[in-house]
């Protein structure tokens, strides 16, 4: 701009001493470099978690932020990740998998103001669809309502009880069954027919079913649904039903495993799940000076 002017009377014109233009240059130099890696550290974790909320990803790169002497808070870590287009977005809902109009026996919701201080309690289940070149595979889950550990699963080519009853099978075969446990589900007929309803009083289990078709009667199963969907790719669509199955498997692991958890107080589920106590909730504040994530629950 001044290419025969001195940076001496540079800073003299603007009110800098030499130093405070040097300190000045090596701020914005250090900056630069802390971007940089932080960047390639979303990038990084991004791999596992493809769709993993902003606030998460800042939870899970504290250690290595502290190891390396950066300080970087909240809405600093959103614009960053919004300048560069890594915040992720929400996605449009897809069809329903529930069919209630049916003859079996519907059962009351149980769990209106239930109380839970440890895992084994209470047990919600829910299906979901999965697309594959081929069709519709379809996704059974048993949740632990407690840690949001999921705790039984299956991928099925249909939407039977079939499916259902292996991923409660699963969940019974490694959780066993604790006394007064409670199974919560919607009213779809996966549900209520005789072999499912069947299974869970010989295995002693209570029943509950949602009552008005409400998806906030059974919200715990329907949020696992979206975040497995949402952050862990399984809204692609796969070559075929083996594609599928393998991408589940990586998924339910890396949320049991590798994804905190705001209502479970940001632990892994797994962690979560050994633990006895309520469990603080870590809502998030509307005041982020960014739209809301979709991975962010």
């Amino acid at each position: 701009m001044y290419p025969l002017v001195s940076k001496s009377v540079l800073c003299e014109l603007f009110g800098f001493s030499r130093q405070a233009w040097y300190d000045s240059k090596k701020r914005h130099s250090v900056k630069q470099m802390q971007e940089v890696f932080i960047l390639k550290q979303v990038k990084i974790l991004r791999r596992e978690h493809p769709r993993m909320g902003a606030e998460k990803l800042l939870l899970l790169l504290a250690s290595t932020l502290q190891e390396h002497n950066i300080k970087y808070g909240r809405d600093k870590f959103f614009n960053l990740l919004g300048e560069h287009g890594l915040l992720v977005r929400r996605r449009k809902r897809g069809p329903k998998t529930t069919n209630s109009n049916h003859f079996y026996r519907k059962y009351p919701n149980l769990i209106r103001d239930i109380e839970l201080v440890s895992s084994g309690r209470l047990w919600v289940s829910d299906i979901t669809y999965l697309r594959t070149e081929k069709g519709f595979v379809y996704l059974s889950l048993v949740t632990d309502a407690y840690s949001k550990k999921i705790v039984g699963w299956s991928l099925w080519p249909d939407l039977t009880s079939e499916g259902a009853l292996n991923a409660l099978r699963m969940a019974v075969a490694g959780e066993g069954v604790k006394p007064n446990l409670i199974h919560h589900s919607d009213r779809g007929i996966q549900y209520c027919c005789n072999d499912y309803v069947n299974y869970l009083q010989g295995a002693k289990i209570g029943i509950s079913m949602t009552e008005n078709g409400d998806p906030y009667e059974n919200a715990v199963a329907e949020r696992v649904n979206g975040i497995l969907k949402g952050e862990y790719s399984l809204q692609d669509t796969f070559a075929d039903y083996h594609a599928a199955l393998e991408a589940v498997k990586i998924a339910v692991y890396k949320y049991n495993h590798k994804r905190p958890h705001r209502s479970v107080d940001m632990m892994f589920p797994t962690d979560a799940h050994k633990q006895t106590g309520t469990l603080k909730k870590h809502w998030k504040k509307r005041s982020y000076p960014l739209k809301r994530e979709s991975g962010d629950t």
